[in-house]
């Protein structure tokens, strides 16, 4: 991609405050990938906060490197939704990318999940509910545009100090055309790869289902399904092939959790239900937690 093209993506619905670099105090670093950096940043002009991302992608010797970031933009302009992280605007400075991102303040789930898991704590299943429906909420808005996340993980849900679930790093997403709906790339994180994806065998949305049972156990078991001490590639790909996980703990949580993570984690991507299917159960579970009922006094 030329630079003559991302000057174009780029300008596109350019708001005046995020046309130059000038305009923000860079004010800490919050986070860092492969070709990027993120900064937290405060407008000078109206005191307003943002996520800033630099990338380096016109020194990017990749050109799919180049591809996937671009590919970040166009998918986060499709996406309009309380649940995923919101794309402001962006701007070419200095040989560098920089994309404002709406802020998500107080952190991710992994960062709540190690520290339940350090004061050896569960979390609150009316807790896991209620970040768990908000999860399914956005995603179901973007497998209803055709898009898939392909890297659902506790670390890619970002949290705002309202409690706002944030679906964000949306960098590995893949946009499928009416006619397509596999692809072939392994991408993502060992942990929640589905054995599909291991196999290098053509996945579909179901993948992210997938992702999204090995979320919901971890919310409640507070480590991945497939999590084992001193384990290599080759144990850890066995395990998420045979399915082979404990069990949630049942006097703890409610059976509705468990079912709903056996259905998710199916080795047959046919067999997973579909992020409607996933969603309708997590609204139900939600509305009798803050009604302050339990499953069984619902039945």
């Amino acid at each position: 991609m030329s630079e003559k093209e991302l000057l174009a993506l780029t300008s596109a619905n350019q708001n005046a405050r995020y046309s130059s670099l000038d305009n923000f105090i860079i004010e800490e670093r919050i986070g860092r990938g492969s070709f990027s950096v993120i900064y937290k940043a405060r407008c000078r002009q109206d005191n307003s906060v943002v996520a800033m991302k630099e990338v380096q992608i016109l020194d990017m010797v990749d050109s799919t490197a180049r591809i996937d970031c671009m590919k970040e933009i166009s998918l986060l302009q499709k996406l309009d939704h309380p649940n995923i992280i919101r794309y402001i605007s962006s701007v070419i400075e200095n040989n560098k990318l920089y994309i404002f991102l709406e802020l998500a303040d107080s952190g991710d789930l992994s960062r709540m999940i190690r520290n339940f898991r350090k004061i050896r704590k569960l979390i609150p299943e009316r807790t896991i509910w209620k970040y768990f429906v908000q999860i399914c909420d956005g995603l179901e808005h973007m497998h209803s545009k055709s898009i898939m996340h392909r890297d659902l993980k506790p670390a890619n849900v970002l949290v705002t100090t309202g409690g706002v679930i944030k679906l964000g790093d949306l960098n590995l997403s893949r946009f499928f055309s009416p006619k397509t709906n596999a692809a072939q790339s392994i991408v993502g994180t060992p942990y929640y790869m589905s054995p599909e994806r291991i196999h290098e065998k053509p996945y579909t949305f179901s993948s992210d289902i997938w992702s999204l049972g090995c979320l919901l156990y971890e919310l409640a078991a507070l480590h991945s399904p497939f999590f084992e001490e001193r384990q290599n590639i080759y144990m850890l790909c066995r395990r998420i092939d045979k399915c082979l996980y404990a069990p949630i703990p049942s006097e703890i949580y409610s059976q509705e959790i468990g079912d709903l993570v056996s259905k998710c984690i199916t080795a047959n991507p046919s067999q997973r239900p579909d992020i409607v299917a996933v969603h309708k159960v997590a609204k139900e579970m939600n509305r009798l937690f803050l009604e302050n009922k339990t499953p069984n006094q619902a039945k």
